[in-house]
């Protein structure tokens, strides 16, 4: 029953998210795990962090993100566990509980500093190593407030504090790697190739910076699918030349990445040696 809450929330004939149908068994004790981290534009942009414990995906949504700053300790608010197959979702949630933007920020595995999850999470203190693309090293979640654990959240909330290590430093991680780590795309990617047209007059935020957000990823959404529409519509030789065009783009990018991520570690441990 550790999915109830969820389910309750969603109807899943309007929702893409997965329902969650199937059982899983997840790693006990030290073992490593899956975790993963959803960037989500909604009603306000925040990080949902997710680590996989029980056969589920037990879930905090961070307003600011992860920081890689030990000083700064960022709010988590314990929210309703998830399905293991949330971990790869991203796309659009059209209307209803939680409408707006997923973007699959980070993924990787998690690795517990304490022999009991269960046990640490009771006492509101949980140690783990992560193995991320953008998050690395060792971190902990602290409550509070609060003298529980509940899988609905009743104790929401928490603290995600990155340790002192060579993974700690000053970057910004959150604007420093915007970009998803399955398509490398942005808010707007995710959403042309979805359906730009639906939020034209009833977007999930209208006014403040989120509001402003969404104009313009919507705005741009429909540019690119305008374009994609047009180019669709060519010659068969111009199609040719696109999809060279494409893959030559698509090399450049993947150059771009494997670089940025030197960038990162090299910056993270220059920070570090700067906070010892």
């Amino acid at each position: 029953m550790a999915l109830e809450k969820y389910r309750q929330k969603r109807d899943f004939t309007q929702s893409p998210e997965p329902a969650g149908g199937k059982s899983h068994k997840s790693p006990s004790g030290r073992t490593a795990r899956f975790f993963c981290v959803q960037k989500h534009l909604a009603s306000h942009l925040h990080y949902d962090f997710r680590l996989e414990h029980n056969g589920v995906l037990l879930s905090w949504a961070v307003p600011k993100g992860p920081s890689l700053d030990p000083s700064t300790k960022r709010l988590a608010m314990h929210v309703e566990d998830h399905p293991i197959e949330y971990g790869t979702f991203e796309g659009v949630i059209p209307s209803g509980y939680g409408a707006g933007i997923v973007m699959l920020w980070d993924r990787g595995t998690w690795t517990p500093e304490v022999e009991d999850v269960d046990a640490a999470l009771t006492k509101g203190d949980l140690k783990f190593t992560l193995d991320g693309y953008k998050l690395k090293g060792s971190w902990v979640l602290v409550r509070t407030k609060g003298a529980g654990w509940s899988s609905g959240g009743a104790d929401r909330s928490w603290l995600l504090i990155k340790h002192r290590d060579d993974w700690a430093g000053d970057v910004d991680i959150a604007e420093f790697a915007p970009l998803s780590v399955k398509t490398e795309g942005d808010f707007a990617d995710i959403l042309s190739a979805d359906n730009p047209d639906i939020w034209r007059s009833n977007r999930p935020a209208k006014g403040g910076e989120t509001g402003a957000m969404f104009e313009k990823i919507i705005a741009r959404a429909l540019e690119m699918r305008s374009g994609r529409s047009d180019r669709s519509g060519r010659s068969g030789g111009s199609d040719r030349s696109t999809s060279s065009s494409k893959r030559k783009a698509a090399a450049s990018s993947k150059r771009k990445v494997s670089t940025s991520k030197g960038k990162i570690v090299a910056r993270k441990k220059t920070g570090a040696r700067k906070a010892r």
